[in-house]
Formats: C-alpha cells, sequence, structure tokens
C-alpha cells in the first residue's frame, strides 16, 4: 500500500481571497495590520496599515510577507505597493515602551496609523479591520471600536497584511538606518536595533541611548 502524500505546506504566496470573503459580506474596503519591530531592543515599534477596496482583484506582483523578501526585494517593491492602495505606518517610541509595555503600544502604533488614514479621507470605521496574529491588540487602545478581525498567518496568506508589513518594515528600517548615523557603535544599519552580536558588543562599549528599550536589557554582556 502506498503511503499517504504528504500534505502541501503552505503557499508564501498571498491572496485576495480572505478580503473577497468580507467584501461578498457587504464590507466596503479591508485594513490589512501588521507590526514589525517587537522583538527589537532598540529603536520603535512600526504597525502599517494597507487599504483594499471591494472590487480589487489583482496586487503587486511577488508581493509576500516582508520577512519572506530580501531587503534589496523589499526595497523594490515598496513603491508599487504604494501605487496599489493608501496606506500608513503608525510608530511607538523605546521610551513609550518601556512606560506602558510592548502590547499597548503596538495597540497606539496602530490607531496612530488608522487615524492617519482618517485623516486622509480614508472611510475607517466602515473597514473590516484585518490584524495579524490571534490577539486584538487594537481592540483596547480604540475609543469607538471598530470591526477588527484576528487570523493567524495574515501576513502570508492576505495581501492586504502582506502589504502593511512592507510598508511598516521598510519605514521602520528608513528610521533605524538615520539612527544609525548618529550611534554607528550599535550597527543598527544592519541589525535594524535587534539584539545581534554587534549590538551588544556596542551596548557593552557605549551603554544605552535614548533609542533603547531599556527594560528589556538586563544586563550588558
Amino acid at each position: 500500500m502506498s503511503e499517504p502524500a504528504a500534505a502541501a505546506p503552505p503557499s508564501k504566496d498571498p491572496t485576495l481571497d480572505v478580503e473577497a470573503a468580507y467584501f461578498a459580506a457587504g464590507a466596503p474596503l479591508v485594513i490589512g495590520l501588521d507590526e514589525v519591530g517587537r522583538g527589537a531592543i532598540a529603536g520603535p515599534v512600526a504597525v502599517g496599515a494597507h487599504v483594499v477596496l471591494a472590487g480589487t482583484r489583482e496586487f503587486p506582483a511577488g508581493l509576500r510577507d516582508s520577512k519572506l523578501l530580501s531587503e534589496k526585494r523589499r526595497t523594490a517593491i515598496a513603491p508599487l505597493v504604494r501605487e496599489w492602495g493608501a496606506g500608513a505606518v503608525g510608530f511607538a517610541s523605546a521610551e513609550e515602551i518601556d512606560s506602558l509595555g510592548i502590547t499597548a503600544m503596538l495597540g497606539a502604533a496602530a490607531r496612530r496609523a488608522l487615524l492617519t488614514l482618517h485623516e486622509a479621507g480614508v472611510p475607517v470605521n466602515d473597514a473590516v479591520i484585518l490584524l495579524d496574529g490571534s490577539h486584538d491588540w487594537l481592540s483596547p487602545v480604540l475609543k469607538h471600536p471598530l470591526t477588527v478581525h484576528t487570523r493567524v498567518g495574515a501576513d502570508r496568506a492576505c495581501a492586504s497584511v502582506a502589504a502593511a508589513s512592507v510598508r511598516a518594515k521598510v519605514d521602520r528600517d528608513d528610521v533605524m538606518r538615520a539612527a544609525h548615523e548618529e550611534h554607528p557603535e550599535y550597527g543598527w544599519d544592519s541589525n535594524k536595533g535587534y539584539g545581534s552580536k554587534a549590538h551588544y558588543a556596542g551596548l557593552a562599549a557605549a551603554g544605552l541611548t535614548e533609542m533603547h528599550r531599556a527594560t528589556w536589557i538586563k544586563s550588558l554582556p
């Protein structure tokens, strides 16, 4: 008897199938959200938002979750993402993260991105907000409730969320490259604030900066 066929691995290429289901149920737009920088020890956390309108059937070729794209490819596709639809990126600083915690600041950064869209005329109140992951960290910080749906793996499966991840990653990387110019000893141009060996060597030599999440760094090497 032949062995059962192995299950196919999940696709790395997103689709608009999930968004289309919300459109079929009456949603006029879907706003994908994704965070970048959650696990860094320096720099802000960023949440990207990308708008997909009902009737949209295509998206930029090669779009994927930002973690699956090289820096060169992310840089190349970012302008195509911006042309594809409206979007924004919200940030929360290291100081805010130290003071109020990462979960609250994920929500704050997302709210800031959505406020930017609202101020630009996007009808955020009418949207389905599609949030990557299993935890809704957005709703607790909202002054008025929105329609928020969580989905594990949305950054890989859903084009709106993949686009949001690219926006957030590219914009946050720009912030960290600029910070590197002022503090080159930490290697932020390459590690983007994550806890690499070079970053910890810089900490041992030069100590903390205002960009560091001090409460995340228990001891220096």
